[in-house]
């Protein structure tokens, strides 16, 4: 059992790891397809909002760029959307749907992941689904 199936056992059998391991950036930088930086609500990161560690927060930066929460986390033409999970009230992490439907993860600064739907990530990990939001695509 590999330490990503361990960690997601809901995701197992239903992922795919297409990268290698990269400190250079995490899930919300993954999220809004930006491989250069690290964002983290800690000091000396890029982070376009509240600076706290709260889900509040997170919703806060993906709404400044543009995102508003939507009801389905299924495919839908001309959107681009993402998903945010939360544990105890604090983010914890972010996925991007691909043009295919599927979801895509950056785990902290391992490995980039396809994975079959935002749900299978939920657990002792990244905690719960929050919110899904959305913006046009671009």
């Amino acid at each position: 059992m590999t330490w990503i199936e361990q960690q997601f056992p809901n995701a197992c059998g239903k992922h795919t790891v297409t990268s290698n391991e990269d400190a250079q950036y995490n899930c919300i930088a993954w999220a809004v397809n930006d491989q250069s930086e690290w964002w983290s609500h800690l000091p000396g990161y890029k982070w376009p909002g509240p600076r706290n560690p709260s889900i509040e927060s997170l919703e806060a930066v993906f709404a400044g760029l543009g995102y508003a929460r939507c009801e389905s986390p299924g495919l839908e033409s001309g959107v681009e959307k993402v998903a945010l999970y939360h544990k105890d009230g604090n983010w914890q992490h972010a996925a991007r749907q691909l043009p295919s439907g599927k979801w895509t993860s950056k785990l902290g600064q391992d490995e980039d992941i396809q994975h079959e739907d935002p749900f299978c990530l939920c657990g002792d990990s990244y905690g719960e689904l929050y919110c899904v939001m959305q913006k046009p695509a671009t």
